[in-house]
C-alpha cells in the first residue's frame, strides 16, 4: 500500500476540523475541484462549493483505501458524511497537463481534486 501523502493528510484534517483557510491552502490559487462534472476553479469558487457542500455542510471525510500515490496522481476510496451527502466515494488528484510532481505539488498549476463514484445520498 502506498504511503499517504502529507497534503492528503492535511486536506482530510482541514475538512474534518472545518478549517476553511487550511482547506483552501491545499489548492493552488487557480486550483480546480471537479465534483461529478461540476467544476470550481480558483479559491473563491472552491470556497463557495465548500461552504455549501463540504465544510459548510459539516462534512467529515475518511480515507478507506489508498489506491495510488505516486509522482503524478493520488487516488483513494473514501467515506463522506455531511448534511449535503453521505456515502462511499472516490477521491483523486492529478495533473491534466502532465506536470511532474506528487500530490504534494497540488498547489501548482494544473492539478485538480476530483470527487465522484458516490453510491448514496441522504
Amino acid at each position: 500500500m502506498p504511503e499517504t501523502p502529507k497534503l492528503l493528510t492535511e486536506f482530510v484534517a482541514a475538512v474534518n476540523r472545518g478549517d476553511t483557510p487550511a482547506f483552501l491552502d491545499c489548492f493552488a490559487s487557480d486550483g480546480v475541484v471537479d465534483d461529478w462534472g461540476r467544476r470550481f476553479v480558483g479559491h473563491a469558487k472552491i470556497q463557495e462549493w465548500s461552504d455549501a457542500e463540504t465544510i459548510g455542510a459539516h462534512g467529515t471525510l475518511t480515507i478507506t483505501r489508498l489506491i495510488a500515490a505516486d509522482d503524478h496522481r493520488i487516488e483513494a476510496d473514501t467515506h463522506w458524511k455531511s448534511e449535503a451527502f453521505t456515502g462511499a466515494g472516490g477521491f483523486g488528484s492529478g495533473s491534466r497537463r502532465a506536470r511532474s510532481g506528487s500530490f504534494g505539488s497540488a498547489r501548482t498549476e494544473g492539478h485538480e481534486l476530483i470527487r465522484g463514484r458516490a453510491t448514496s445520498r441522504s
